[in-house]
């Protein structure tokens, strides 16, 4: 079968809906239930106007386990770090509790930054980072 990917600037509601549905389901299957929620902090000054704060959510990868295997991965790595570098990022940083991804993150030259171990039963949360060489350090 044959598979095309897709890069978007812009929110594909059907298409983010489709990534954290798959997501979620390997999750729960394989880390249990997790409470997924966006989270705003507001600044807002004496009128109510905000003016900065702390915008959170969660950016995620996800490939189904028929199509694991078949350069996927790497190809959506690739392609957001492609895109980071044109936004001027100079990094990237990646956590995960799978084993798998964390194989496949150190392949495709991410480094382990720190990890918590025994952060749930059977698995640990591990972080990682990779510079983006072509981006421009100021």
């Amino acid at each position: 079968m044959h598979y095309e990917i897709e890069l978007s600037d812009g929110a594909d509601e059907s298409a983010t809906a489709a990534i954290l549905a798959g997501l979620k389901d390997y999750n729960l299957h394989r880390f249990g239930p997790a409470d997924w929620k966006e989270l705003v902090i507001a600044l807002k000054d004496g009128d109510g106007k905000v003016t900065g704060g702390l915008s959170g959510h969660t950016a995620l990868l996800f490939i189904p386990e028929d199509l694991r295997g078949q350069g996927l991965g790497p190809k959506l790595l690739q392609m957001a770090e492609d895109e980071a570098r044109k936004r001027g990022c100079t990094g990237a940083y990646i956590d995960t509790m799978s084993a798998d991804a964390l194989t496949l993150y150190q392949r495709c030259g991410y480094e382990i930054l720190g990890q918590i171990a025994e952060f749930g039963p059977n698995y640990a949360m591990t972080y990682l980072k990779k510079l983006l060489q072509d981006a421009k350090v100021s």
